[in-house]
């Protein structure tokens, strides 16, 4: 049986009642993600609250976090109470959809982060909570953009994790809603890989030349690279 929880330095992730456990890709993002000047970050699609958990050690913001699984939310819930950022963060029970019109001229972050559902046309499991953590059929990337842009700040940033095959479509979108690119680092799983993941931060303002970058994870079978060494030092107990 899988363990059901993950233990961070500073705190531990329960992912037992979630569809989608601890992985790589919020732990990316989690550590990528900056933001120095924030003082409020929404994590859209927050399942364990993994990511909101990262950046409340890192920073000292206020952090809303919505998922429109029940499940995710109650687990999401549990973590934060059992990590010392338990007055940081709030988890919400909804869509980003409703969050958004909820909000609409309320609210505006400084940060919005993401790791959404990226599966578009393939092969879906039995299991309901699972398709909807993993497949965008509730929440296409074209609706992240647009929501998302109605509750950033005007200084305000986008950060996600996505697959490196959607970032045509990305930057696509993101030009379409006046977003631009500030910052995208390409990551590759070893380093004879093909590209597989995207971190890639937008804002309302343009910066200029992008900085652009790459990452290797491994150098090989589990002997991670000193680049995402350095990353995840901060979070993981054994680096």
């Amino acid at each position: 049986m899988a363990n059901p929880f993950f233990k961070f330095k500073q705190f531990t992730v329960w992912h037992d009642k979630c569809a989608m456990k601890v992985g790589t890709d919020g732990v990316l993002l989690g550590a990528w993600c900056e933001a120095p000047q924030a003082r409020t970050i929404l994590d859209v699609g927050c399942g364990t609250g993994l990511i909101s958990l990262m950046l409340a050690q890192r920073m000292p913001v206020q952090i809303d976090a919505i998922d429109i699984d029940g499940s995710a939310c109650i687990q999401a819930q549990g973590n934060v109470e059992r990590s010392p950022f338990a007055g940081r963060i709030q988890v919400f029970h909804c869509s980003l959809a409703d969050y958004a019109c909820e909000q609409a001229g309320e609210k505006r972050y400084d940060c919005i982060v993401s790791n959404p559902p990226y599966f578009v046309d393939s092969l879906k499991c039995p299991n309901p909570q699972r398709n909807m953590a993993r497949h965008t059929d509730t929440l296409p990337l074209r609706q992240l953009i647009q929501d998302s842009l109605s509750l950033l700040a005007p200084h305000g940033t986008l950060c996600l994790v996505l697959p490196f095959d959607q970032r045509d479509q990305l930057m696509d979108l993101s030009e379409k809603a006046s977003l631009y690119l500030q910052k995208e680092t390409i990551v590759y799983p070893t380093p004879t890989s093909l590209p597989k993941r995207l971190l890639v931060q937008l804002g309302k303002q343009p910066c200029g030349e992008p900085q652009t970058s790459r990452l290797v994870i491994e150098k090989e079978r589990h002997q991670y690279t000193d680049e995402f060494t350095a990353l995840a030092k901060d979070y993981y107990l054994y680096l």
